[in-house]
């Protein structure tokens, strides 16, 4: 079964959902700000979705711009990317979905289609 992290008040977290839910594939929801995932599990997704750890910062959202973290991020190394990562939710990019083997970070139709649908 799909792991999907996301937030109920994200509006790419509902249409990602949306799209699941008409293609009927069964998924687990994670609040993503309560039980964000960890490193491992981060480091796992992006190297299944083929993006690079940078990519999984949520780069819109307000923690990210009050941490500064587009300054901070050309000192930061892998590991600490995905420190900072498992320790706020707030600060991954939504959704995660990943069935173990694939994943997805964000939500593009057409990507979901291809992976999932």
């Amino acid at each position: 079964m799909l792991k999907f992290y996301g937030y109920k008040q994200c509006g790419t977290c509902r249409k990602a959902e949306q799209f699941l839910q008409q293609a009927n594939i069964a998924y687990e929801f994670i609040d993503i700000t309560l039980n964000p995932p960890g490193a491992e599990e981060l480091a796992a997704i992006a190297a299944r979705a083929g993006v690079s750890l940078n990519k999984l910062f949520n780069t819109s959202g307000v923690q990210y711009r009050e941490l500064k973290i587009k300054e901070r991020l050309p000192a930061l190394s892998g590991p600490e990317i995905l420190v900072l990562l498992a320790g706020n939710g707030r600060l991954i990019k939504r959704p995660l979905v990943t069935d173990g083997k694939r994943a997805t970070v964000g939500f593009n139709a057409e990507q979901f289609a291809a992976v999932w649908g």
